[in-house]
């Protein structure tokens, strides 16, 4: 870069060392040269670079918002190409819809609807059957309850001995 006179940033260094900027600022020790190489190239300014070296250092944060504004562009760039293969795909499902025979389309259709209904009966069913075991439970905890109070008021007369003939 230094040959080149351009001058060396993150920005700059990340593509040309073919690393992610992140990569830079997270490494100590890649964050290390690249703080020499920028005080290097300012303490040699370039005509061109004079007005830059007058003025304070960029600080972090401007390199940090070049950093999302580059991932900003890539994101967008994805999305495109995602929402290109999305469209392609789709595409190509409307293309088998149609080549299926109308026939075997409306039985799946209609054995799907069908399989739907069943569902929704045997989970009516399922919960009608649980209602019905929870109040027979209930009905089974009040039966042992009464027997046990019945018992309780013969046990006097078991206990006793009997009387005399």
């Amino acid at each position: 870069m230094a040959r080149d006179h351009t001058p060396v940033t993150v920005a700059a260094v990340a593509p040309t060392a073919r690393v992610s900027r992140t990569f830079l600022y997270q490494n100590q020790q890649a964050r290390t040269l690249v703080e020499q190489a920028v005080r290097t190239s300012s303490s040699h300014p370039e005509p061109s670079n004079r007005r830059s070296h007058t003025q304070p250092t960029q600080p972090a944060w401007r390199e940090r918002a070049l950093n999302a504004e580059e991932a900003l562009a890539q994101t967008q760039r994805e999305i495109l190409t995602q929402r290109t293969r999305i469209t392609e795909l789709l595409g190509k499902l409307r293309d088998l819809e149609h080549d299926l025979p109308k026939g075997p389309l409306q039985r799946i259709v209609t054995e799907n609807t069908s399989l739907k209904q069943q569902a929704r009966q045997l989970t009516q069913d399922n919960q009608r059957l649980q209602d019905r075991l929870a109040n027979a439970r209930q009905n089974n905890r009040f039966l042992d309850k009464h027997v046990a109070d019945l018992e309780a008021q013969l046990a006097p007369y078991l206990a006793a001995p009997p009387p005399p003939p």
